[in-house]
């Protein structure tokens, strides 16, 4: 039986380091980012229901979607973007969930990365939850210093999405990612072989 591991932070706090280091080790990676990019290419179903939503002027020449016409369209609206979310929502989680069923043929442990792992309700199809941790004032200055941002826009990023202490009380593990590169590796290979050792996957 394959031990499914998802893994969530909070933005700018380096969870794509994290996977980084998994997929470096050879475990499988379902990747969430990946998924909805690949369920809105051209004549997929996900791709038509935005077009009947919102109109064909979200495409490009080519017929592909035109992602910046659509952030624009819908990041100045809650309810057009929640409308977008939901109607895409059903797409993204089963397209998941299929890429996890084929990666655990794979390997008997297999890494799920989803920004938004806790707001999806995609936790109870995981063994264990990872919550890659910084405090909220590093995440600040990280995502300030790494997107150019203003205090005020970094604050606004930031408190859009659940905040990194709820996560962190709710994750079954923790990487706390304050430290160096090689430090949040050994976290890692530690809990690696922690599990080895239990043999709760080879």
């Amino acid at each position: 039986m394959s031990f499914i591991l998802g893994i969530t932070g909070g933005i700018a706090t380096g969870k794509s380091s994290v996977v980084a280091i998994f997929e470096k080790l050879g475990y499988p990676i379902v990747d969430a980012d990946k998924v909805a990019r690949l369920v809105v290419e051209p004549n997929t179903p996900g791709l038509a229901a935005i077009v009947i939503e919102f109109g064909e002027d979200i495409l490009t020449s080519e017929g592909q979607l035109d992602r910046k016409k659509l952030g624009a369209l819908v990041f100045q609206s809650d309810e057009k973007r929640q409308t977008l979310n939901r109607l895409l929502n059903p797409f993204i989680r089963t397209e998941i969930l299929a890429q996890i069923e084929a990666k655990k043929r794979l390997s008997s442990l297999v890494i799920v990365d989803i920004p938004l792992l806790y707001e999806g309700y995609y936790d109870v199809y995981m063994t264990q939850v990872a919550v890659v941790y910084i405090p909220e004032s590093l995440q600040l200055i990280r995502l300030m210093k790494r997107d150019h941002l203003t205090e005020y826009e970094a604050n606004k990023r930031i408190k859009s999405q659940m905040s990194i202490e709820e996560k962190k009380q709710r994750a079954d593990i923790i990487f706390d990612n304050q430290g160096t590169f090689e430090e949040t590796e050994q976290q890692i290979l530690e809990w690696l072989k922690a599990y080895k050792k239990n043999k709760r996957f080879c």
